[in-house]
């Protein structure tokens, strides 16, 4: 299972970003390689409109299968994301990454 954050850093204790479109990194975490990822998100806070759909672009293109983040996508990312069959987890918005994996494991996330 591949599972994506959004968060303000790229490893375990990074704070998450509550927000999806304009998260500063998307940190991928491979629980059968055992491997943490990042992609620096950054560049995205320049773009006047699409932030949403171009994140859950990128999203979809690290082929993973959950999505873990703080308030979840808008409208048309979550539109992009349903059609790909990534599950969104929110909830995890004050939380850092490795307290956001424990709280997915142990289902206390909702599903969007």
């Amino acid at each position: 299972m591949r599972i994506a954050f959004t968060a303000k850093g790229k490893d375990w204790e990074s704070p998450m970003d509550a927000r999806f479109g304009r998260a500063e990194f998307l940190v991928v975490y491979d629980e059968e390689a055992d491997t943490l990822s990042h992609f620096d998100n950054r560049e995205i806070a320049n773009v006047g409109h699409g932030a949403g759909p171009q994140t859950a672009q990128k999203i979809f293109d690290m082929k993973v299968d959950a999505l873990v983040t703080g308030n979840g996508p808008g409208g048309n990312a979550a539109a992009v994301l349903n059609q790909t069959g990534i599950k969104i987890f929110i909830g995890a918005g004050d939380m850092t990454i490795r307290k956001a994996y424990e709280a997915y494991q142990k289902k206390q996330l909702n599903l969007a």
